[in-house]
């Protein structure tokens, strides 16, 4: 009995309940489609994340020792395959983009009224969205209370992975390099293989180095973007590289053989559990990537500025530790948490402009870009959505960056053209006196911008525009 085996976001062998349900029955067909229309995203993945995507299938084709590749409608692909291979079988691991479940309950029902077996098994999360719900069946709204319970639920432990025998390819398999999903011309990713190596093998090896040299003092130091401290396991979460349960599974042997290093734990494993229950907001609430989870957000009033949208992409804003951001990100793909976090709050409550503008920058830069975890994330930064942070709490990047870049190493690093600024001032060179920007180096509004708006004036009119806000939903109230 011969199985087509549909990757998507899961291009592992460890841990791969499709994979390994499929080996057990016969020989294995993999499969890829890329078929960015119907490929259960809202919309094309971004630049950084077709990158990521082309050396992760390279070396998922590797391990397997083969893997057809497709650029057709996923239904017509997977039915084209199930007649010239004669294969009896098509299984997948879920998604839970809203699209992606229409799109699968339909592929499902036309194979099945073809004949064929369609099955598809939870592989992505340590629990399916609906799993974890209120006693009354509804879902959460707040995170603590949604992690644990989801943290006390039993889970299946990882699968080790399957030995696969491969049936013959269909020779309409397509090459790789004709996705033309690296850049060109210029090749902006030049530099990315030095940050990253993506496949399983990477993923594991992140996985190795951050429990044995990072996770001791992970709790405090991982809001310090100028140390090393972070897992570096998001952007190998999202193409499924490794799966949660490896991780929960991992890192909980580790606190029970060492229980001083359970507080560091739990904390990096709630960071995995932010990222479930952003599916499950996701999966209750669809319209999460477009629509502001609290009505009452509409009535804000969000300014409609190119320039500062430009400038904020670009790291140009004249606040050293939201351009550091957004270097560190045009740059390497990533943008260290606790900078997403000031960075957006920048644009929302400094430049007031729509959280949906920050949103779909990160989905076209960010190499870990994820539908639920980057809508959840930003509409918790602007306040709109569930457990969202107080509207009131407009971070100051200044302080921000003094209190979590105290050396200033971070901005040194990405705004070089501060680097001769002492620590007092590197997070507000419009501080310096001439004598000492003269000093630095620097020239105001030449090598590095002015500020494009002032903070206490930006905050004041931040607060003005929340006040629309409470009125909205005073009167959806009443």
């Amino acid at each position: 009995m011969t199985t087509i085996v549909w990757f998507r976001r899961d291009l592992r062998l460890t841990d791969n309940p499709a994979l390994s349900a499929a080996a057990a029955r016969g020989p294995v067909i993999p499969v890829y489609i890329h078929d960015e229309e119907g490929s259960g995203e809202m919309r094309a993945i971004g630049g950084a994340s077709r990158w990521w995507l082309h050396h992760s299938l390279t070396e998922l084709d590797k391990s397997l020792g083969g893997l057809g590749l497709f650029r057709e409608p996923a239904l017509d692909v997977l039915q084209k395959l199930v007649t010239t291979t004669g294969a009896d079988a098509v299984y997948w691991n879920r998604l839970y983009e809203p699209d992606a479940i229409a799109r699968d309950m339909e592929i499902k029902s036309a194979l099945t009224k073809a004949g064929i077996e369609a099955n598809s098994f939870p592989g992505n999360l340590l629990h399916e969205p609906w799993e974890t719900v209120k006693n009354d069946g509804t879902p959460f709204k707040v995170f603590t209370p949604f992690w644990r319970a989801a943290r006390a639920k039993p889970g299946a432990p990882p699968l080790p992975a399957p030995a696969v025998i491969l049936a013959p390819f269909p020779l309409f398999s397509e090459a790789l390099e004709d996705w033309n999903l690296t850049p060109h011309a210029p090749n902006w990713a030049a530099g990315w293989s030095e940050f990253w190596q993506p496949g399983e093998a990477g993923a594991a090896e992140a996985l190795d180095t951050f429990l044995d040299e990072k996770l001791s003092g992970y709790g405090e130091l991982r809001d310090r973007p100028d140390l090393d401290q972070t897992s570096r396991l998001s952007p190998h979460l999202h193409f499924g590289e490794i799966s949660p349960r490896q991780i929960f599974a991992r890192a909980t042997h580790l606190m029970d053989r060492q229980p001083v290093r359970g507080g560091d734990g739990e904390k990096f494993l709630s960071e995995v559990g932010w990222r479930e229950y952003s599916h499950h907001l996701l999966y209750h609430y669809p319209n999460l990537p477009t629509a502001n989870w609290k009505p009452a957000f509409d009535a804000y009033p969000w300014r409609d500025s190119a320039d500062d949208l430009r400038a904020w992409q670009q790291g140009q804003t004249g606040y050293p530790m939201v351009d550091a951001g957004l270097r560190e990100l045009w740059t390497t793909g990533t943008m260290h948490n606790r900078v997403r976090m000031i960075a957006a709050s920048f644009l929302i409550k400094h430049l007031r402009i729509d959280w949906r503008e920050g949103e779909a920058w990160f989905w076209d830069t960010l190499l870990d870009a994820d539908t639920a975890n980057n809508a959840a994330g930003w509409q918790w930064v602007a306040g709109s959505g569930a457990d969202g942070s107080p509207y009131f709490r407009i971070f100051n990047p200044i302080t921000q960056g003094r209190k979590f870049d105290p050396e200033g190493d971070y901005v040194r690093k990405w705004c070089p053209e501060l680097a001769g600024l002492p620590n007092k001032l590197i997070h507000a060179p419009f501080e310096a006196t001439e004598i000492e920007l003269a000093a630095a180096g620097i020239k105001l509004g030449e090598t590095y911008p002015h500020p494009i708006v002032d903070h206490k004036i930006a905050r004041e009119n931040a607060l003005a525009g929340y006040e629309k806000v409470k009125q909205a939903q005073t009167a959806q109230e009443r």
